[in-house]
């Protein structure tokens, strides 16, 4: 029989070879672990460190001093909210076209500021968990109108909702294609941003340019809105922000 002629291999064969293979690796893995055992059995016994330690005994002498409630940021939020926000200049009024109010802002009538007030009504009371707002306004010489608000949420759930609620102001803030709008960063938030408008849109029949500044801090959303018939310039609500944040 020349070689063109050699049976094929059986598949048994192979099978059992392997085998053998994985049986010696077996034994050799189980001589290595007695091994192993063998020499550390003959050494000392290394000195480890007990399990239970003796008690540390607390520094003495007084603690720190407790934060004032002006440094304390979680007392300041659960106060007066209105009292966050910032004062209203000497020489400016109340818009002539609000009604004066206390400085709160229900749920209700922060729903009615967006396009679609029913939808916005079920967001913030059930999805955003809205605890209350505050809001300040006032009209300058000229026509110049500043509006802010302070809106805080319970955060039982998620714990972001004021992060998420900046978040959504910053996307509707960015202007389509055809409106030119400028944008920077307010020192000192993270992520809040001012936004000027530079084109003017019609309110009531009048052209008016626009600004916006929107950050947050714990649990509160700071939303400043500004109105002029001249080009609104970026120190103005940039500053205004700033010393807003520096509140919170």
């Amino acid at each position: 029989m020349d070689a063109s002629e050699t049976p094929p291999e059986r598949p048994g064969r192979r099978r059992r070879t392997g085998i053998l293979l994985a049986s010696a690796a077996v034994l050799g893995v189980a001589a290595g672990t007695c091994v192993g055992y063998l020499v550390q059995a003959d050494r000392e016994p290394t000195a480890l460190p007990p399990l239970s330690q003796p008690f540390l005994a607390q520094a003495k002498g007084a603690g720190p001093e407790p934060l004032s409630a002006a440094q304390d940021r979680k007392a300041k939020a659960d106060g007066d909210l209105r009292k966050l926000l910032v004062s209203r200049p000497k020489a400016a009024r109340e818009p002539k076209d609000v009604e004066s109010g206390d400085g709160w802002m229900e749920a209700g009538a922060l729903a009615e500021t967006y396009k679609n007030p029913a939808e916005a009504f079920r967001n913030l009371v059930a999805t955003r968990e809205f605890r209350r707002a505050a809001v300040t306004d006032w009209q300058e010489d000229g026509g110049f109108e500043v509006e802010i608000r302070l809106v805080q949420y319970r955060q039982e759930q998620t714990g972001t909702e004021a992060a998420d609620a900046a978040d959504d102001a910053y996307y509707f803030a960015e202007p389509a294609d055809d409106y030119d709008t400028d944008s920077w960063p307010i020192p000192g938030t993270g992520d809040g941003k001012v936004y000027v408008h530079q084109k003017p849109r019609t309110y009531y029949g009048v052209g008016l340019y626009s600004a916006e500044a929107h950050a947050w801090r714990g649990d509160i959303a700071m939303e400043i809105w500004m109105y002029d018939t001249k080009p609104i310039p970026k120190t103005k609500v940039l500053d205004l922000a700033k010393r807003q944040m520096e509140r919170l």
